[in-house]
């Protein structure tokens, strides 16, 4: 009686044993595999890592915009310094600024351009392009539900 007990106690516990890290949205970069805040709508690219006092190992926000542009990126009132990373709507890196200092000069930060257009922007924590050994070219993996815009 205890067995069976115990058997239906655990059935009920596995639709829940995946539940912390179920729509836990990642992607990967040269083999490594981040989780990953979506920023995909106005609302949530202007606010990006604004505030934070730190971003733990491992993760990061990815930025979708609905179409591929030169894009900018700033750290206003940002408090954690970042790499921030460019890609193309083929997923491919376009460029990474590196060591972005944190900002709280409100509207005077400086802006990090992209040196072409894209679609996707990536911010992990300043150390990683170098840690990853990134470079122009690199294809980032997108893991499921991360919405994809303006690929070919």
């Amino acid at each position: 009686m205890r067995l069976a007990s115990l058997a239906l106690f655990l059935a009920a516990l596995l639709p829940l044993a995946g539940c912390a890290t179920d729509g836990q949205a990642w992607v990967e970069l040269n083999g490594q595999r981040f989780e990953v805040e979506v920023a995909d709508d106005d609302a949530e690219r202007n606010r990006g890592l604004m505030f934070r006092e730190s971003l733990a190992e491992g993760t990061g926000m990815l930025f979708v915009h609905d179409a591929e542009r030169p894009l900018a990126y700033w750290m206003k009132n940002t408090k954690i310094p970042l790499d921030i990373f460019y890609f193309d709507a083929s997923r491919k890196l376009v460029s990474v600024s590196r060591g972005v200092p944190p900002c709280s000069l409100g509207d005077r930060c400086p802006p990090y351009p992209s040196s072409g257009p894209a679609l996707y922007v990536l911010e992990l924590n300043a150390g990683q392009a170098s840690v990853l050994g990134s470079k122009p070219g690199d294809t980032i993996t997108f893991g499921p539900g991360i919405p994809a815009r303006g690929e070919p």
